[in-house]
């Protein structure tokens, strides 16, 4: 049994390692509380130091202390006993089970390498590192800056959420339904913007666009069925589409976008990325569009339709989606409110035919059911209170700014580097100079604490054209930092001989 002074010695010792878990001190000091019981760092029946001893071992106030032991009383991890200190209720720890001692030698193991169907961990992915956040010039692509989250309105929208009518509405489990909230806003505000005209039945909500693609993959294609990617693309999509399909073909990009071509005429499905094309943010015009699905008529094709951005606009109104085109069924759309209300919040779309829905909610309902309810209400709330369109207008007015700052700086220290021109989006598309190594030149930047993306990820295969390209994302740095990120950058090329 620990004494009261060598409780206070470990807590201090641990307390620092839950800084990034609950925000404020009092749920701070009850989490590592509650972790030492349940792990048994303090035993059962121990005495809790006196609060004025604990506050000071932790460095936090006295009432802070205070409050959070309170809490784990009435929640029945301390107990009070009369004429004596807190001590930890020992019935806490009914409900937990001890692992067993092994009582025979290991097996040798299996070797599941061999029995895999699959191997997804060979494939090449992009890769962000963890602590992004910690560069001063985080050049990344699809992350956040915390000074532009709408924090009051998504807490405005969580709070109603929680209200007790409301909880019946999303807590209960919807088998493979979707949250009405959430559908409503899809079918009459989102897919409107977008000149798409829906019906519930032609709707289904999914954890981001991903994961759409991935249903769709699942359902539509067999090994020898031929579908189409941009090249360069979406790495994630070449991905799920090649662990279904062995009859990818690479279509080719210009500055409009996916190309008509006889090798596009020859795929029953093809991805496409028209409002912003990833990784290059190029915009398709209308009369390419108006090719691709005249093509699509004649040799019957798919396009499975990614409206990656389309709310990122800088100048003008966006161009309608090429589902708003289509008299013909021949558009499945996947959309997401992921990409700029925040990335971690996973919600996406898909909008098909009504056939083509109603298999694809059996195969989610395989997968997950359905996707979290508490989160759909909040963001479909959240879109209907008007605070989504009016963070867009941020978004854009933001972007707009940061990127022609960009701009700048790339022409003032960095004449040679060329970068795709773009109506949007949140990321630039940069061609270094012939012989460059656009992942060394990562390297070299993050010695600077500049964060960028090499680009041939993005391309079928690495070879010295694709490593000329990276990546540089505006949405997650402050305009303040981009002309000192930019030439940070460039010290890190001249200096390696990269300018």
């Amino acid at each position: 049994m620990r004494t009261p002074q060598e409780i206070s010695d470990v807590w201090a010792r641990l307390f620092p390692q839950f800084a990034r878990s609950s925000g404020a001190l009092q749920g701070r000091v009850k989490e590592m509380i509650v972790h030492s019981i349940l792990t048994e760092l303090v035993p059962a029946d121990s005495k809790i130091p006196p609060s004025r001893a604990l506050s000071k071992a932790l460095g936090v106030s006295r009432n802070t202390v205070s409050q959070a032991l309170q809490g784990l009383v009435d929640k029945g991890f301390l107990i009070s006993r009369p004429r004596s200190a807190l001590v930890v209720n020992r019935e806490i720890l009914l409900g937990i089970t001890k692992p067993l001692p092994a009582t025979r030698p290991a097996s040798p193991g299996i070797a599941w390498d061999e029995r895999f169907m699959v191997h997804p961990g060979l494939q090449r992915n992009i890769q962000k590192p963890s602590n992004w956040q910690d560069f001063r010039y985080p050049f990344v692509y699809g992350q956040f800056d915390p000074s532009l989250m709408p924090l009051r309105d998504l807490r405005s929208c969580s709070q109603l959420t929680l209200r007790g009518p409301t909880v019946k509405k999303w807590s209960q489990d919807f088998i493979d339904r979707d949250s009405d909230v959430l559908v409503d806003q899809i079918m009459n505000r989102l897919l409107p913007a977008r000149g798409i005209v829906a019906r519930r039945d032609e709707i289904l909500v999914t954890t981001g666009a991903q994961m759409g693609c991935y249903l769709l993959s699942k359902l539509l294609l067999q090994a020898q069925t031929v579908v189409g990617i941009e090249d360069p693309g979406y790495p994630d999509a070449r991905n799920t589409f090649a662990l279904h399909s062995r009859q990818l073909r690479y279509l080719p990009i210009d500055e409009n976008g996916l190309k008509p071509s006889r090798m596009l005429g020859q795929c029953a499905y093809a991805y496409v990325t028209p409002s912003h094309q990833c990784p290059t943010s190029v915009t398709m015009p209308l009369e390419r569009r108006q090719k691709l699905l005249d093509l699509a008529r004649r040799q019957d094709i798919v396009f499975i339709e990614d409206d990656h951005e389309s709310e990122l606009n800088f100048w003008g109104k966006p161009l309608p989606a090429l589902k708003s085109l289509d008299a013909d069924g021949r558009v499945i759309y996947l959309g997401s409110l992921s990409k700029t209300l925040a990335h971690g919040l996973r919600i996406g779309y898909v909008v098909a035919p009504v056939d083509v829905v109603r298999e694809l909610r059996a195969l989610r309902r395989l997968v997950m059911r359905h996707p979290p309810t508490n989160n759909a209400h909040v963001a479909g709330l959240f879109v209907a209170h008007g605070y989504h369109e009016a963070f867009i207008r941020k978004l854009n007015v933001t972007y707009r700014e940061r990127r022609s700052c960009l701009l700048a700086a790339m022409a003032k220290y960095l004449p040679d580097y060329q970068v795709m021109h773009s109506l949007g989006g949140s990321g630039a598309w940069v061609q270094g100079p012939a012989g460059l190594d656009s992942a060394a030149l990562a390297r070299y930047c993050a010695l600077r604490s500049v964060l960028i993306e090499p680009g041939d990820i993005f391309f079928q295969k690495a070879s010295a054209q694709s490593r000329r390209f990276f990546r540089m994302g505006y949405s997650a740095i402050g305009i303040e930092l981009i002309d000192a990120g930019v030439r940070e950058l460039r010290a890190a090329a001249l200096e390696n001989g990269l300018a």
